[in-house]
């Protein structure tokens, strides 16, 4: 499988005809069929039904096009931005970034960076925290915001906050008649639905062994992709989920209510390459420290415990 298959496989996708994908790529149809053909012999699947006019695609072929064209979305824009490094246009700044940082502080440092480094190119990367340690070792991110502690001596952690957790609760139940701040045993006997379901470890290795330390168990633990499906599947009375408190803006059809425990906290970690000493992660670091003395609503709003004092050390924990 090369580029080439998967740009013409998502011409035929696109255009629901081999006619006008092979015009649109410039090419004779029966070179396009032929590698279409090769494609579905490699992958051991049929991607097209081509019996239908327009042509359909299977389920296969569906899933098949959507992964292709983030594919070739990534590589143009890998393309796009070493052509800016190398005629000296942009510095690209890539950022890794776990969903739940959306909701805290990630949009107001961001809007920073851009004010005070307008020559940067940054670049937001959705991907796990797990993901995001391989990412800054290879050089596909720069920087990365995540929850999960490592001990990898090549990737620096810097503990920025302590966030605190809550427990999202299906509207109309019991345990969400009241707002006020709910023990963590109350957890126990209710269907627990945790994310992301892989790679593993991740934040749902971390609700899971808050509740094992003190020895809580939920009836059932259904596992889940993604932040947004836990909180679906919430909303539609399918159990409960704990999730970091600044989160609670992603629904408004759930209740929610903070965790009455000490121990119930997520860290909010900045990972960098050992060694790197660009200005730019010094101007990153400095922004942040900015941004939590000008103490933003946000902060307060979402009952983070305040930041660790400006002397604090880099955790590699």
């Amino acid at each position: 499988m090369d580029l080439r298959q998967l740009r013409y496989f998502a011409a035929v996708a696109r255009e629901r005809n081999f006619t006008r994908a092979a015009e649109s790529l410039h090419i004779a149809q029966p070179p396009l069929s032929r590698q279409i053909q090769l494609l579905e012999e490699e992958l051991g699947v049929v991607l097209i039904i081509r019996k239908s006019r327009p042509i359909k695609l299977t389920d296969a072929g569906r899933l098949f096009y959507e992964q292709a064209l983030q594919v070739l979305g990534r590589v143009d824009q890998m393309k796009d931005a070493t052509r800016r490094v190398g005629m000296n246009r942009n510095r690209v700044l890539s950022v890794g970034f776990v969903a739940s940082t959306l909701y805290g502080g990630l949009p107001s440092l961001i809007r920073k960076l851009r004010q005070n480094a307008p020559e940067l190119d940054i670049q937001l990367l959705e991907m796990l925290s797990i993901q995001q340690i391989p990412a800054l070792k290879e050089g596909r991110i720069d920087i990365g915001f995540g929850r999960l502690k490592h001990s990898d001596p090549n990737v620096v952690s810097t503990l920025m906050r302590e966030e605190r957790l809550v427990v999202a609760l299906p509207e109309g139940t019991p345990l969400a008649q009241d707002d006020a701040p709910l023990p963590l045993a109350a957890v126990a006997g209710q269907k627990l639905i945790v994310y992301p379901k892989e790679p593993r470890p991740s934040y749902a290795d971390q609700v899971l062994s808050l509740l094992q330390d003190e020895d809580i168990r939920p009836s059932e633990v259904l596992e889940v992709r993604e932040i947004q499906t836990a909180l679906g599947l919430v909303a539609a009375d399918s159990g409960v989920c704990i999730i970091p408190s600044s989160a609670r803006q992603m629904r408004s059809d759930v209740q929610y209510r903070l965790i009455d425990s000490p121990r119930a906290v997520s860290p909010v970690i900045l990972y960098h390459r050992a060694g790197d000493a660009s200005r730019h992660l010094d101007l990153v670091k400095r922004l942040i420290g900015d941004m939590y003395a000008e103490k933003p609503a946000w902060l307060e709003a979402n009952n983070l415990r305040p930041p660790p004092s400006e002397g604090r050390r880099p955790n590699r924990a």
